[in-house]
Parts: C-alpha cells; sequence; structure tokens
C-alpha cells in the first residue's frame, strides 16, 4: 500500500493508495482509510453551546467523548436530511478521535497514481486547500480529502479539546 506525500499545499499518492468513498448529496468523496476507525449509524449527539453548525455535538463512544462535524455543514452542501443511509465516520487523526456525519458509504476503492488527478485551480473565493487530488475511475469522479489537515484545521479548534 502506498502512501501520501505532502508538498506544500499539494499532495501526491504514490504507488496505490485505499480510499473509504461517501456520498454528500450528489458528490463522491474519498478519505484516507486508515484513518477509519469504525463506521456507525448515526445517532443524535449532545449539543455543545456556542459551537458552530457544522459540529453537531459529542457522542460518547465506549468512554471516549468524540466530537461529531457534519460534513455536509461543513462544506456548505446543504442541509442534511438524517435517515437511514445516514451514518458516522469514526476517524483517527493526529491521536484523537472523531466522527464525521456523511449521507451514506460507499465502498473502498484502490487508486493508482495515473487514477489521480492534481486539484483544478480556483479563485481565492473557493478553499481547496483540504483536497488532496480528483480519482478517476471510469466514470465516476471522486474528490480526495486531506481528512487529517480538515480536522487539525484552525476553524476545528474546538475538537481539539
Amino acid at each position: 500500500m502506498g502512501a501520501i506525500e505532502k508538498f506544500g499545499n499539494d499532495a501526491q499518492v504514490t504507488d496505490i493508495h485505499e480510499f473509504l468513498t461517501f456520498r454528500l448529496g450528489q458528490e463522491e468523496y474519498g478519505i484516507d482509510i486508515l484513518k477509519v476507525q469504525e463506521i456507525r449509524g448515526y445517532e443524535q449527539p449532545t449539543r455543545i453551546a456556542n459551537a458552530p453548525d457544522f459540529i453537531k455535538g459529542v457522542i460518547n463512544l465506549r468512554g471516549t467523548i468524540v466530537p461529531i462535524v457534519d460534513m455536509r455543514l461543513k462544506f456548505n452542501v446543504g442541509e442534511a436530511n438524517y435517515d437511514d443511509f445516514t451514518v458516522v465516520i469514526i476517524l483517527n487523526i493526529a491521536n484523537r478521535v472523531v466522527g464525521i456525519v456523511v449521507d451514506s458509504v460507499s465502498d473502498v476503492l484502490t487508486l493508482e497514481n495515473n487514477q489521480i488527478r492534481p486539484t483544478p485551480e480556483f479563485s481565492g473565493a473557493l478553499d481547496v486547500s483540504y483536497v488532496m487530488g480528483l480519482g478517476s475511475i471510469g466514470e465516476r469522479m471522486l474528490i480526495l480529502v486531506d481528512i487529517e489537515r480538515l480536522m487539525t484545521s484552525a476553524e476545528m479548534a474546538l475538537i481539539d479539546g
């Protein structure tokens, strides 16, 4: 299995790498499978006063208090409708446990170098610093998210507590 090498804001995938894929609305995203601890059904978290809207609250996971981030709200993809397909992906990032709410989990995909495209250049209006690249498998296009960079960013300081 390959490793992700970071060069400034760019990330390159060497050899092959496995991604857990999930959906937010019509878009499909991929995150490093090695960051995933488990996948659980959605349960209403306990709300934290004055937290940003995208932080839904916390859950108690076998004695560990886990902050829950709604990725639809974080990525401004629209209001989430929680249903039977909604799941929480429990991540282990920088020695912290964090949960992300997604519409559904698709599958685990292995991508090779030739299936990864660089992140397109956008004007300053769109923050793509958390996007490692775009994965292409046939007609499928995956937005590959650097989930560790996203979850350890300054705006996520609340989850470091």
